[in-house]
């Protein structure tokens, strides 16, 4: 290759960069998105109202929990975003109830063992299961100025929480009867009320990989509950009726979203002249 043509690419590169202008504003992402979450929650310090004692989540339940979710985002230009989510969790090693033979002396023995209809001991497993519904807001802060659909995510919100103990046999085991029916609901804790979380993450939506959409967050939440059984019996805590207590309990946790635009992403566009 002569020097001549060298020198000849050279000019006919400086010339097309000249032509080429990059678009002076971003086009950002102004559409709804799905997400599908998986995480982690730990159980925090927690009160109740009457001063009981053993009664908090953290009481209940051993943690970690496993967190499994779904949202549905409408983000903005401007970068606000509508939120809609709903998570279920519950106890990471499916057997996270504490001190159940403390709690329910009249059904279980040492060892997780409650006696069964054939007088065998049957193996019970017994966990949290929890369930919850919230809106909120939040906000993109754009740190990456090649990309205005990621930065950092702040976000609230609000809404409703269920918690319960789930207690499950293996279908072939022999069903233990104080377990079933009403009986089982005399000491199943079931509690409903209201959620509040904050949260702070990173969003990344990759300017042209399409299903490269995810985002992490740390969370915090505030849960206020009470009970939704008319009867409760737990020994440990003194309830033998109904539970008058209300309780608050604080919950942390990591999440990560595999978010999907419902509509094509649009970034930086390149034209010439």
């Amino acid at each position: 290759m002569t020097k001549h043509t060298l020198l000849t690419m050279a000019l006919l590169l400086a010339a097309l960069a000249g032509w080429t202008q990059e678009k002076q504003h971003a086009d950002t992402l102004r559409c709804p998105v799905i997400g599908f979450s998986f995480g982690t929650l730990m159980p925090g310090g927690g009160s109740a109202s009457e001063g009981a004692s053993h009664g908090n989540m953290a009481d209940l339940y051993k943690g970690p929990y496993l967190d499994f979710g779904i949202e549905a985002d409408y983000m903005f230009a401007s970068g606000w975003m509508l939120t809609l989510d709903g998570d279920l969790w519950f106890g990471y090693n499916s057997d996270n109830l504490r001190q159940r033979d403390e709690r329910y002396g009249h059904v279980f023995l040492p060892g997780n063992y409650a006696m069964s209809w054939n007088g065998v001991d049957g193996n019970v497993q017994a966990y949290n299961r929890s369930l919850a519904v919230r809106v909120g807001v939040a906000k993109l802060l754009r740190v990456v100025p090649d990309n205005p659909n990621s930065g950092i995510l702040l976000g609230a919100g609000g809404g409703w929480l269920m918690q319960k103990t789930v207690f499950s046999q293996d279908m072939n085991d022999t069903p233990v009867p104080q377990l079933l029916g009403d009986y089982g609901k005399i000491i199943d804790h079931l509690r409903n009320g209201v959620m509040l979380t904050q949260s702070i993450g990173f969003c990344y939506m990759a300017n042209y990989l399409t299903y490269v959409n995810v985002k992490i967050e740390f969370t915090v939440s505030e849960c206020m509950m009470w009970s939704s059984r008319n009867y409760q019996l737990d020994n440990l805590m003194g309830l033998v009726g109904k539970d008058p207590n209300r309780y608050f309990d604080m919950m942390y946790g990591i999440k990560l979203t595999w978010m999907f635009p419902l509509m094509g992403k649009t970034t930086y566009d390149y034209y010439y002249y």
